[in-house]
C-alpha cells in the first residue's frame, strides 16, 4: 500500500519518532486501513457506503451475479473455514425450495452472507445462516399478481398508480441490504430501484384483513401486497432484521411462472428433467 499522502506520512512519522515507535504506528495504519477495506462495501459503479440505518442508498442489484467482495489472501487464510451443510430443522419446504437451497450451501453463493429463499407458490420465507442452518420459518405475504418480474419503472411511481396486475415480487437472486424507507421504519431491500423490500406487515387499510392473512393456510389470501413482502413483525424483529442489519445477505426468490432453471440456470443440472427447458 503506497500513495503520496501515505509517504508522506511515513517520512514525517521516521522525523519525530523512534524507529520502534514509528513501526507500530505504521502497522496501526496499515491495519486500520484495511479493516476500513473489509467492513465498508463497494458497490459496482458506486461509492463506499455504510448501509445501517440512514436512508438507503440505491443499489445495483444483479439477479445472477454480483461483484464478490474482496478479502486480502492472509486474511482470507486466516479465517477459519465454514462448515456448510443444510440444514431445514424439520420445517416442511417444497422440493424446489429445498434444491434451490441446496444449490447455494454446495455452491457457497452467499459467501459468508446470512441468506434467505423466498417461496412464492406458498408465500413462506426461510432464513439461514451462512453455513446453511435455518434461523427461522414464516408464512409472509406476496404481491397480489402472479408474475417474476417487476414492470419497468415501477419502483418511482407513486403506489396509487400501480395496477393490480402489476404489483408482483420479481424472482431472482438479489443481494438485499438493510435501510430504512420513507415511513420511515427499518426494511430489508431486496430491489431497491422496483421499491421491493421485506419489512413488517403493515395494518394501515382494516378492509385488507392483512393481520388475518397472515394466518391463513390459503396461499391465496396471503397474495394482496404490491410486491413487497410482509412478515409478522416478530419474525422481523427477531429472525430477519438481527441477520440482516448489519451485512445484509442474499435473498434468492423462487419463480411462480417461469421454470426454476430460467431463473437459476446454474440448477439446472441437478434438476429433474420436469423442471428444466425442452
Amino acid at each position: 500500500m503506497s500513495t503520496p499522502a501515505f509517504d508522506h506520512l511515513r517520512t514525517w512519522f521516521h522525523q519525530h519518532l523512534d524507529g520502534d515507535k514509528t513501526q507500530r504506528i505504521v502497522q496501526i495504519v496499515l491495519l486500520t486501513a484495511t479493516v476500513a477495506v473489509l467492513v465498508v462495501p463497494v458497490r459496482p459503479g458506486g461509492k463506499a457506503v455504510i448501509p445501517l440505518f440512514g436512508t438507503h442508498h440505491p443499489a445495483v442489484v444483479q439477479q445472477q451475479a454480483s461483484a464478490p467482495r474482496v478479502v486480502h489472501p492472509r486474511l482470507a487464510a486466516a479465517m477459519p473455514k465454514l462448515q456448510r451443510h443444510l440444514d431445514f430443522a424439520g420445517e416442511t419446504a417444497s422440493a424446489d425450495a429445498q434444491a434451490l437451497a441446496q444449490w447455494v450451501v454446495a455452491s457457497a453463493d452467499n459467501g459468508r452472507l446470512n441468506f434467505a429463499i423466498l417461496d412464492k407458490k406458498n408465500a413462506k420465507v426461510f432464513v439461514f445462516d451462512p453455513s446453511g442452518k435455518l434461523i427461522g420459518a414464516s408464512k409472509v405475504l406476496l404481491g397480489y399478481a402472479a408474475g417474476d418480474d417487476s414492470v419497468e419503472g415501477i419502483g418511482k411511481r407513486p403506489i396509487a398508480e400501480v395496477r393490480p396486475s402489476e404489483r408482483t415480487t420479481p424472482a431472482g437472486r438479489f443481494r438485499a441490504e438493510p435501510g430504512r424507507n420513507e415511513v420511515p421504519e427499518d426494511v430489508v431491500w431486496v430491489d431497491y430501484d422496483a421499491a421491493v423490500s421485506m419489512h413488517r406487515v403493515r395494518l394501515t387499510n382494516p378492509a385488507e384483513h392483512r393481520a388475518e392473512r397472515l394466518k391463513s393456510d390459503n396461499v391465496k389470501d396471503r397474495r394482496i401486497s404490491y410486491g413487497c413482502i410482509n412478515m409478522p413483525p416478530p419474525f422481523f424483529e427477531q429472525v430477519l432484521w438481527p441477520n440482516f442489519r448489519r451485512q445484509g445477505g442474499y435473498v434468492y426468490v423462487l419463480p411462480e411462472v417461469k421454470r426454476l432453471d430460467q431463473v437459476f440456470p446454474a440448477l439446472a443440472p441437478n434438476l429433474p428433467r420436469k423442471n428444466q427447458l425442452t
